[in-house]
């Protein structure tokens, strides 16, 4: 059980991140101490050398000057001050003469000039425990055999080294434990929160899309990642609640007039006075419903096409206004004969970048969709009254092309029913219909359109009261003219 859960955590990234940090800053820790102290050996060296070298220069010309008492007398002095440098003299068969050494390898003064490796001696005057110390020095051998030997105690460049030395392991102890520390603050804190969104991704997985990523509101990359999930989950959602709901309206929609087709053929060959005039009415019956259907299909593939801005829909700039006046003078005979008026008000000369197909299948769905409504409405009220009872107004739709500073307004208005509030937004959806019961004809698809068409041309659709009736408004961006340049 430790050992698995040991090989858990060592797959984790933290626990690598951490491994890998340390080994970094181990790497690196080492070179800046072993390079600080091989450099400054080198220097503290060259600063002896040069110190005993200097020293010895001194004493010679003393020697050379006042000859060998003179030599012995300086010596004498210089050892007897405070953190003296290493001085002895002997004669030429070794003999200790002047200086402050006690003890020295023998072949020490066999040699001549610098000596490369540290010298282990002791000094005079510390016969009862005497201690042993290491020296750099310099030997020169003065006329008639007598020798000088000047050097300087590295007693400072050990001590050095040692607190190099303890420097590099308290380092390395420093390392590890603020690698495990990191690893620690990583291991309670990064993982913790990659446990949580693991946990809202299980239970989004196990169907409770309501689920959310949690947001900490720290505002890191977390949060970020956790925002950008959150939307998309959110638009999942919606897509999922709304094919669920399609789906629901498909069935509803479609198994009606299925089982009118059905059962209509199952009738006409059960019938045993079918002749053939009986055939051909349920025929023609039948190929209305199927038209019916396929109308409906066709609508759902243009919807889907649009929402999905296929790229084989092309753009161009158009005339709104003169598209909205044709639209509303191809229904104008429509109106007439649903005893409808049917007015518009589009000056030409309105601009926009669109395709011409698409918005004139919106106008058409618009002005069809509030004449269906507003006629159904009149004819409601005229059924409800009574003798006593004055005529209502007779259904009227008009539709407009008004320019703003940026933007062009198209707007069809009509004196129906309305729509209440809270179904504004919803009855833009496909097979969302106001009627709950369904026995009016129609699909639910014509405003989907409408909102397909204006979200691939990125217009803004509103709607509004119009007292009594629905003010359906597309705002679209305003298409800047080119201004030609004059020739030369």
């Amino acid at each position: 059980m430790a050992l698995s859960s040991l090989n858990k955590t060592m797959r984790t990234t933290a626990f690598k991140l951490s491994a890998i940090y340390l080994i970094i800053f181990t790497i690196f820790a080492t070179f800046l101490i072993v390079y600080i102290a091989f450099n400054t050996q080198v220097l503290m060296t060259r600063q002896l050398n040069s110190t005993i070298q200097l020293e010895v220069r001194g004493l010679v010309e003393r020697y050379r000057a006042g000859g060998l008492a003179t030599l012995v007398k300086v010596i004498e002095d210089r050892s007897r001050q405070p953190g003296a440098s290493l001085y002895l003299v002997t004669d030429f068969r070794g003999h200790y003469v002047a200086g402050n050494v006690a003890a020295l390898p023998k072949w020490v003064m066999e040699k001549r000039g610098s000596i490369d490796q540290a010298v282990p001696y002791q000094r005079l005057g510390e016969v009862s425990q005497p201690k042993q110390y290491k020296a750099v020095v310099n030997v020169y051998e003065t006329f008639g055999g007598y020798r000088l030997l000047v050097g300087r105690d590295i007693g400072e460049r050990e001590t050095f080294r040692q607190v190099v030395e303890q420097a590099f392991i308290v380092s390395g102890i420093l390392l590890i434990f603020l690698a495990l520390l990191a690893w620690l603050f990583v291991s309670r804190k990064v993982l913790k929160r990659i446990d949580m969104i693991a946990v809202a991704s299980r239970h989004i997985m196990a169907g409770q899309l309501d689920e959310r990523l949690p947001v900490t509101q720290a505002g890191d990359e977390f949060d970020r990642l956790s925002d950008s999930l959150n939307v998309m989950l959110s638009r999942i959602e919606g897509l999922m609640q709304g094919l669920k709901e399609v789906s629901d309206n498909i069935a509803h929609d479609l198994k009606t007039p299925l089982t009118r087709l059905r059962n209509r053929v199952e009738l006409t060959l059960a019938s045993p006075s079918a002749n053939e005039e009986t055939y051909r009415e349920a025929l023609e019956q039948t190929l209305e419903e199927s038209e019916s259907l396929i109308r409906t299909f066709d609508a759902l593939l243009r919807i889907a096409r649009v929402e999905a801005k296929s790229t084989q829909i092309e753009k161009a700039p158009l005339d709104i206004g003169a598209i909205a006046a044709d639209m509303a003078e191809l229904y104008e005979p429509v109106a007439e004969d649903e005893e409808a008026e049917l007015t518009w008000s589009s000056p030409s000369g309105q601009v926009i970048s669109g395709n011409r197909e698409l918005i004139s299948q919106a106008i058409a769905n618009l002005i069809d969709n509030a004449l269906k409504y507003a006629v159904r409405h009149v004819a409601g009220q005229r059924a409800e009254l009574t003798s006593d009872d004055a005529l209502p107004q007779q259904a009227k739709i008009h539709v407009s092309v008004e320019t703003t500073d940026d933007t062009i307004r198209l707007s069809v208005r009509d004196n129906g029913p309305g729509i209440a509030q809270e179904d504004r937004q919803r009855v833009l959806q496909r097979f969302v219909r106001l009627d709950k019961s369904r026995t009016q004809p129609g699909s639910g698809l014509g405003l989907s359109l409408v909102n397909a068409v204006a979200s691939l041309h990125e217009a803004k659709i509103e709607l509004d009261d119009n007292d009594p009736g629905l003010i359906f408004s597309i705002f679209f961006s305003k298409l800047e003219e080119k201004k030609e340049e004059p020739e030369d």
